[in-house]
């Protein structure tokens, strides 16, 4: 009789240790010897990046299917310094929904432990504790459900599959009007409207920004049409209003989706996505009813057009109200700074938007960026350099730091607010002089702000309220700082470096080739002088890359991507699977260091 069990490499799991200690448990700390006998899934996540958010999104089917089997561990793995504060992940879980436990490790030491490189990552671990898979990006919990099923039935056959209820304990609610709002937009009767973004509605709040008009949606999570009641909203942040000033356009972000509101009856229709998330190989333009979209964070209207902070591809994409049509504007899908034309142009989870005659500024925060589109649709950087630098410095625009900024407003004299959120700060930047100043400090991560008469309205929120401030005359003094990403840069030996990603298809898969190549390698770096052999496009996952010994530190970019159709002869049309992920890899070059690079993709480097 032959054993029909799937070999796998067998690693065992390095314990879980964060020093902001456990949520979501009640109090309880966890080791993993605790957790034996369960499926473990840890997702290594950090609250600033929307591929992660949309991984919760994933994780939450897997959790309701196999609730007794399967215990998912969020592992908060900081990029940014506000990211490392711990009252910051407390309010990160509540705010997107986190319904598991999650560890804080600020000082990413299990992350380490994992050798993790990307954020997302998945680390599927076995009953007995040992890891037994690692994807990064998103779009695997497909191939995480199937290696579910087959560890559920290999491990209750052996007797270690321990089934029972879960450690979540859930957090007790706070009774405050608003919860985490997103976005405001000052209504012409002079009221505002709020997306009350944790509660999956719109709030209308009167002149004061305090007294509730009326709320616009169900308040529980869903995607459905009618009534300000019975309507229901995912997670809602921009809104814009159109130009009859009757109709207000909604980016419900984790719908995927465009919502109309009637303000004169409250009622919600669907203007433009599916319900389904946007991945490579979809129609990037087409009737906005029928075209998948991405995460769209903010919604302005530049140009006769509503353009969409497509946050969830890096894009810019518009909807055209009058043909009922949407499609890309700017942006190639790659994350980076990237200025020029529209189609050759990079941003980073672009969350906020504003227009004024002749540009539409731009909250890029990944980049930690101000940038603007012209109406010829060249994309300008104000302020910001890249991925890894960040931090609050004021000064002329070159030298100026943001911190993951996520709202921008146009100013009556041509110059901008910016929401600049995980420095709790609102900041100003003057394309007259070039100065970037600061307006304003001690704000608990503003996210948009809008102006009523002299004064503009900051959406706080972590304090879950709107703030009235005063335009000031005198720009505020703040000490400067500026930071990099807290990841340690990884040493690596100068001259010959060998890149390999490792993709190995989820079982009962295989790499799609019907139509050619089923594979894809970018290669870049930060400065450009660091590769000098290497960069570039090609099919093949691994690569000989040559490292300048005269430059000895700088970023790797590497974009991969693979294709994987279910493996059954039988099956004229199998379902199929795009598996993608950006990394950026900080390098040190030392000598005698490695001389190989591995990214997993998808599978355990077994080298």
């Amino acid at each position: 009789m032959t054993d029909s069990t799937p070999r796998r490499a067998r690693v065992r799991a390095p314990e879980l240790i964060g020093k902001g200690g456990w949520l979501n448990t009640g109090g309880t700390q966890y080791t993993l010897a605790e957790l034996r006998g369960r499926i473990v899934v840890l997702d290594f996540w950090t609250f600033c990046c929307v591929n992660c958010l949309h991984v919760l999104d994933e994780l939450r089917e897997l959790e309701r299917k196999h609730p007794d089997t399967v215990v998912v561990v969020g592992v908060h793995s900081p990029k940014f310094v506000h990211e490392a504060e711990h009252q910051a992940v407390v309010d990160a879980v509540e705010r997107y929904g986190v319904e598991h436990p999650v560890l804080d490790d600020p000082e990413l030491a299990t992350w380490k432990q994992y050798a993790v490189r990307a954020w997302p990552t998945l680390v599927v671990i076995d009953p007995e504790g040992y890891v037994v898979a690692q994807h990064a990006g998103e779009g695997h919990v497909h191939a995480i459900e199937r290696l579910v099923a087959q560890l559920e039935a290999e491990h209750a056959a052996k007797g270690t599959l321990r089934r029972g209820d879960g450690p979540y304990v859930p957090p007790e609610p706070e009774p405050t009007t608003l919860r985490f709002p997103g976005k405001a937009l000052l209504l012409p009767s002079g009221n505002l409207l709020v997306s009350d973004t944790t509660r999956h509605r719109l709030v209308e709040l009167a002149e004061d920004g305090e007294t509730v008009v009326r709320r616009i949606g169900s308040g529980v999570r869903g995607f459905s049409d009618g009534g300000p009641e019975e309507a229901s909203f995912n997670e809602p942040q921009g809104l814009a209003l159109l130009a009859d000033g009757t109709v207000v356009v909604v980016a419900d972000t984790v719908n995927h989706a465009l919502r109309r509101v009637d303000l004169g009856t409250g009622e919600v229709t669907t203007l433009a996505g599916t319900g389904r998330q946007w991945w490579q190989g979809s129609p990037t333009s087409g009737p906005a009813r029928e075209t998948d979209l991405s995460s769209p964070w903010d919604v302005a209207v530049f140009d006769g057009r509503v353009w969409i902070a497509m946050a969830g591809v890096h894009q810019l994409w518009t909807y055209d109200p009058v043909a009922g049509t949407v499609a890309v504007a700017a942006g190639t899908t790659n994350e980076g700074l990237v200025d020029g034309p529209a189609a050759e142009a990079w941003f980073a989870q672009p969350s906020g938007l504003a227009a004024t005659a002749d540009r539409l500024w731009l909250a890029d925060s990944e980049t930690s960026a101000l940038r603007w589109v012209d109406l010829d649709g060249r994309v300008h950087t104000a302020v910001g350099t890249g991925l890894f630098d960040f931090g609050h410095r004021d000064g002329p625009a070159d030298q100026a730091l943001l911190q993951h900024p996520l709202g921008v407003t146009a100013l009556p004299d041509g110059s901008v607010a910016v929401a600049d959120t995980y420095n709790h700060a609102l900041r100003r930047y003057d394309p007259a002089t070039g100065e970037v100043t600061t307006l304003a400090t001690d704000l608990r991560e503003p996210s948009d702000a809008v102006l009523v008469g002299e004064d503009i309205v900051v959406v706080e929120s972590a304090r879950h309220r709107l703030t009235r401030l005063r335009l000031p005359e005198e720009a505020v003094r703040v000490e400067s700082v500026a930071h990099r990403t807290r990841r340690a840069a990884t040493e690596v030996a100068p001259g010959t470096l060998r890149l390999d990603v490792i993709f190995q298809a989820p079982a009962g898969q295989k790499l799609d080739t019907r139509y050619g190549p089923s594979t894809r390698l970018l290669v870049s770096s930060t400065p450009p002088e660091l590769l000098l052999k290497g960069e570039g496009a090609d099919t093949d996952l691994t690569r000989e890359l040559e490292l300048n010994p005269a430059v000895t530190e700088g970023v790797l970019h590497v974009s991969a991507m693979a294709a994987s159709c279910d493996d059954d002869p039988a099956n004229a049309y199998p379902a199929c699977h795009v598996h993608q992920q950006d990394w950026g890899v900080p390098v040190r070059l030392t000598e005698g260091a490695a001389d190989r690079l591995p990214l997993v993709l998808a599978g355990m480097d077994e080298q």
